[in-house]
């Protein structure tokens, strides 16, 4: 497998009712246009979201059109909706479309201080508000609720405990490992987290750029503690080949292994009797909890031909009370069992995480993650993900096997190759 992590998730039965959600939307009356905002998500909650909206009062609708990449779409000028909520919409490409939203709560001086500062901050150009943080998921380090006794803090763990606490689960047959405790080279998306607590600062540039220094020290150190924890990377592959044909979730369960790592969105998805079961430390360095790059924004377009409609939702949405009631009708409706919390993360708006978010996800109660550790990525190129998956972490994968860089192609070098072929 290649050190990747094999993750096998469950059926989401749910997920196909919201796209049809956004189908109908989408082919409504269109009567009384100026009074129907039209609304583009990468995230299919939106279209509940939406529905939701217009039963709750009679004044506006909202249409709810489903796009894998509406920055993308917003670029090809075929047609203007009225809100768009989304990931990658903080890019420079993106952000031109949108509108200033400050004059949307000047009368309303706490509705600015209820967002995640360095969340809200990033949705702010020249000192304007054009785009409002929505959800956000960070990392997670997941294991036994047995094993929860041999760590030194309820709400964080590091990269050196979790090496030393890996390496004292290890057990052997004959020189075989047949338990061990944590690899790095289990899954290429936590070598990139790593490289990111590191401060490899990958950030939108031509189209990416990122700190070489800091990279090649995160790779150092993975490497390292697969040698110092685990013997050899052969002597992990072979244990991956040999068990990870269960999901690490499951593993850690059975005591094949100590620690997985997964997002907060992943994680409270899964069965209930395994969330029974398991616990968790977020993952943090210092004090640092990097958030995963897909943070939901929402802006309202500057050429939309619904501004009120669309003014209306934004300050319906944005509401503590709104956020509780939506994520009670995701309970009723069972759509909590697909997607976590507020468009699939926590939410932005920190009252809501912190006081409503523990009364639906008992998991939470004394395991908030500490706000001033919430760190979220820089803003990154429209087409970040296909450049992670294709560019990025193959790198990471090789560079965190090889004790020397020297021996395998740049990354400099791999992604101008790539954008050579596929610009």
């Amino acid at each position: 497998m290649k050190g990747k992590m094999r993750i096998i998730s469950k059926q989401r039965p749910i997920l196909p009712l919201l796209l049809a959600w956004a189908a109908l939307s989408a082919v409504s009356c269109s009567s009384g246009r100026n009074k129907t905002a039209i609304l583009w998500s990468d995230r299919p909650e939106f279209a509940f979201y939406g529905e939701y909206f217009n039963a709750v009062q009679d004044q506006y609708k909202i249409e709810t059109r489903y796009y894998d990449f509406p920055a993308q779409k917003l670029k090809e000028n075929v047609s203007t909706p009225d809100i768009v909520a989304g990931s990658w919409l903080k890019c420079v490409s993106a952000r031109v479309f949108f509108r200033p939203l400050d004059s949307l709560y000047k009368k309303n001086t706490s509705f600015h201080n209820d967002f995640y500062p360095r969340l809200l901050s990033l949705g702010n150009v020249d000192g304007k508000q054009y785009l409002l943080p929505v959800s956000f998921n960070a990392p997670m380090v997941i294991f036994a609720r047995d094993k929860g006794g041999q760590l030194s803090s309820p709400f964080t763990i590091g990269f050196d405990e979790m090496k030393k606490l890996g390496k004292n689960f290890n057990a052997e047959t004959r020189g075989v490992y047949t338990k061990m405790g944590f690899s790095p080279s289990w899954d290429d998306n936590f070598l990139y987290i790593t490289a990111a607590l590191y401060n490899a600062s990958f950030r939108e540039a031509d189209p990416v750029a990122w700190d070489s220094p800091a990279l090649e020290q995160a790779m150092s150190f993975t490497y390292d503690w697969v040698r110092e924890a685990n013997t050899s990377i052969q002597a992990v592959d072979d244990f991956t080949f040999k068990y990870f044909y269960n999901p690490p979730a499951k593993l850690a369960l059975s005591g094949r292994i100590l620690f997985t790592c997964m997002d907060s969105g992943s994680f409270f998805i899964l069965a209930e009797d395994q969330q029974n079961n398991l616990d968790f430390r977020w993952l943090a360095e210092g004090d640092s909890i990097p958030l995963t790059e897909r943070t939901v924004y929402l802006g309202l377009v500057k050429k939309g031909k619904a501004p009120k409609a669309a003014e209306a939702f934004l300050r319906w949405f944005f509401s503590a009370d709104t956020q509780r009631g939506l994520l009670e009708k995701s309970r009723q409706n069972r759509l909590a069992e697909t997607s976590f919390g507020i468009s699939g993360g926590f939410s932005a708006m920190r009252p809501v995480t912190e006081q409503v978010f523990p009364q639906f996800y008992q998991g939470l109660l004394g395991h908030m993650p500490p706000a001033e550790f919430l760190s979220p990525a820089n803003v990154l190129p429209i087409n970040w993900m296909t450049l992670k998956e294709r560019v990025i972490l193959p790198y990471l994968h090789d560079r965190a096997r090889q004790p020397d860089s020297e021996e395998i192609s740049p990354l400099e070098r791999r992604l101008a190759d790539w954008l050579r072929i596929n610009r």
